[in-house]
């Protein structure tokens, strides 16, 4: 996949904080930008302004309300493209995609493939380009979204299509729930290196005033416990947890997504 035009620049990948602890991403190529997920169009039009900028394109995963706030205010004067899944009604939205469909940001030099990936909602989707992933609430550092409109089997089948890609991949989450889901995976899974190297490293991070993401798929496969449901560790602390030993991997995740929202 050919992520960018011999005369455009590859894009700066920044986020704006945004509410409590959403990110909106930005994409930025000299003076033009694109946003992923903007729930408060205040906080974009700050940015665009400051810096002189060009909003060319707004990408949407799903469709709660603080990823998608600020769609309208931002389009009411500007006649760009709103991508957005194909299967929910969300307004704004002017390019519908779906499985298998591709938005290309001419003016940003870099294209995406679209996944769905359903489970935090039933029509959620992600945008996937060599090396980038905006996985919206379907994944995060250590965690992944509640069950808020699709089922345990539907995110569990999207984490492992995003487990499969390469190891690489830097995963651009929307929230800045790190440390809270790594408190959960210290309970999840008592004893794993890996993990508490990540939260000390992200404990400096925070304490520093800096994100803890981007993260990578392949640091979420050591320490994201719902990457995890075949860890010795994990089983031992969930059996105890429920009771019973999971039978296999899908009631392995049903029951930890189980445990996390009562955390």
């Amino acid at each position: 996949m050919n992520t960018r035009h011999t005369d455009t620049p590859t894009p700066e990948i920044l986020p704006l904080p945004a509410f409590n602890d959403n990110y909106i991403w930005t994409l930025r190529a000299g003076k033009n930008v694109a946003v992923v997920d903007p729930g408060d169009a205040a906080v974009v039009e700050d940015y665009i302004n400051r810096h002189g900028l060009s909003l060319t394109a707004i990408l949407i995963t799903h469709h709660h309300a603080d990823h998608t706030g600020g769609v309208l205010a931002l389009t009411a004067t500007r006649g760009i493209p709103v991508f957005g899944p194909a299967s929910e009604d969300i307004a704004g939205v002017t390019h519908p995609v779906s499985e298998g469909g591709r938005v290309s940001l001419d003016a940003l030099g870099i294209s995406f493939d679209v996944l769905e990936v359903p489970g935090h909602t039933r029509t959620h989707i992600a945008y996937l380009a060599p090396g980038v992933l905006f996985p919206g609430d379907t994944l995060f550092s250590a965690g992944c979204g509640r069950l808020l409109g699709g089922t345990a089997e539907q995110l569990h089948a999207s984490l492992q299509r995003l487990a499969d890609l390469p190891a690489q991949t830097r995963v651009y989450c929307t929230h800045e729930y790190t440390l809270a889901n790594l408190r959960f995976a210290c309970a999840a899974e008592p004893e794993n290196a890996e993990r508490d190297d990540w939260q000390r490293h992200c404990e400096r991070e925070r304490a520093a005033g800096r994100p803890t993401l981007p993260s990578t798929i392949g640091q979420e496969k050591l320490i994201n416990p719902f990457l995890r449901t075949d860890s010795d560790q994990l089983l031992g602390a969930l059996t105890e947890h429920v009771g019973h030993r999971p039978a296999n991997a899908l009631e392995c995740f049903t029951e930890l997504r189980r445990w996390k929202d009562v955390f």
